[in-house]
């Protein structure tokens, strides 16, 4: 068997596309130029980042002006927040709504206004993963000046109801961000429709490189900079721009956006197919909504091992996988938003995500319930804990 036979975390970071490839060389080996030089060879480099931009925008249903390329989603997390808390404080309103399950780019930032004088409104995610709608409604104050909640969850793949959110906080004259990391490129999406008013994506999560996202802010919000210097990307964030990277996003989401409902179609029936399989394994769960979720995304629990060991036997058998999020694989911790929707640490430490690719098969899907469920068997076949719970001497949760 070839080492890495299927790679099922696509969530961490996915493959680049022909297309991406295809469209970043040119600016890394012939058009290298600066793209703020007034002579013609760097104009031909700010000619593809505006012609970028245009995509990228289009892509999402916004306007040009309203696109910030940045390094990625977390630094666009950081932006969109502390820009709308600058405005906030401006006004005197100094409270944030979000939720218990973000991306730590998300909520290390609140910590951080915290320690500044904000008031922070974690809403609950149930057990689901799901926010609920009316109780974002009760959580808005005179003073609230943000409301912040990802699109769909990086390591549980449920979806929120965004455009609900979205419209009671445009109705309430409230600032709406969402982290789209996970969202933009794998299920459709529109800022306009959708109430969005800052919305923070990142090129490596649909087949573009790494290093590059964007951040979308409507027209008439200000952005605080977070990194000062020169006037590139209309003041916004100083720096000579990455245009083989810009221009390799743009390729990347274009195509992505274009086959989107292919996609979907097929990536929603293996991940049912492989939700099904591993349901047959004794005591273990599904994490999030079953039918709310990402189409490539299935997050489980299996009572009685550890990820850790889980994820290193599945390696051996050519599968790549995680336990969630790839910025905190190294923590000893279990997920926080697992133990957000109420897993408990000794369950939530035998936590499993799997994020399908464009490329999976019914093939790769039965093989890789096959290969859980006999890693599942060994490692309970030699588990302390597991042994006490077959004897009556402990109980089972699952």
């Amino acid at each position: 068997m070839d080492l890495y036979k299927i790679y099922a975390d696509n969530a961490a970071t996915t493959k680049m596309s022909g297309a991406a490839i295809n469209a970043m060389m040119p600016y890394i080996t012939e058009y290298y130029g600066n793209p703020s030089s007034l002579y013609s060879f760097g104009q031909k480099a700010r000619e593809a980042v505006e012609a970028a931009r245009e995509s990228v925008a289009k892509c999402i249903g916004a306007q040009p002006r309203e696109i910030t390329f940045t390094s990625g989603g977390s630094e666009a997390d950081n932006q969109a927040i502390l820009s709308a808390a600058a405005l906030g404080r401006k006004s005197g309103k100094m409270h944030i709504i979000s939720d218990e399950i973000e991306h730590h780019a998300v909520l290390h930032t609140l910590k951080k206004l915290e320690k500044e004088g904000f008031s922070v409104t974690y809403l609950p995610a149930h057990s689901d993963g799901i926010v609920r709608v009316e109780e974002l409604e009760a959580a808005v104050r005179e003073d609230t000046c943000l409301v912040t909640i990802m699109y769909a969850n990086n390591e549980i793949g449920t979806i929120q109801p965004i455009k609900q959110i979205g419209e009671i906080c445009r109705n309430k004259k409230i600032l709406f961000h969402t982290d789209a990391v996970q969202a933009v490129g794998h299920i459709p999406l529109n800022v306009v429709s959708e109430y969005i008013d800052m919305l923070s994506a990142s090129a490596h999560k649909f087949h573009g490189p790494k290093g590059i996202g964007f951040l979308y802010a409507r027209k008439g919000i200000r952005l605080t900079n977070l990194i000062e210097g020169g006037a590139q990307e209309r003041g916004r964030r100083a720096g000579t721009e990455n245009v083989p990277a810009i221009v390799a996003m743009a390729a990347a989401l274009n195509e992505a956006v274009g086959h989107v409902g292919e996609y979907s179609n097929k990536a929603s029936a293996l991940r049912d197919r492989l939700i099904a399989g591993l349901s047959e394994i004794p005591h273990s769960a599904l994490n999030g909504d079953a039918v709310k979720r990402l189409p490539s995304n299935v997050s489980f629990c299996f009572e009685g091992i550890e990820g850790e060991s889980l994820l290193l036997l599945l390696d051996d058998k050519g599968i790549c996988a995680s336990s969630g999020s790839a910025c905190t694989s190294g923590s000893l911790d279990p997920s926080h938003v697992l133990l957000a929707i109420g897993r408990v640490h000794d369950v939530a430490h035998g936590s499993l995500r799997l994020t399908l690719g464009d490329d999976a098969t019914e093939e790769d899907v039965d093989y890789i319930i096959k290969s859980v469920k006999e890693v599942v068997e060994y490692l309970r076949g030699f588990s302390p804990v597991w042994r006490d719970l077959c004897n009556g001497k402990g109980k089972f949760i699952l």
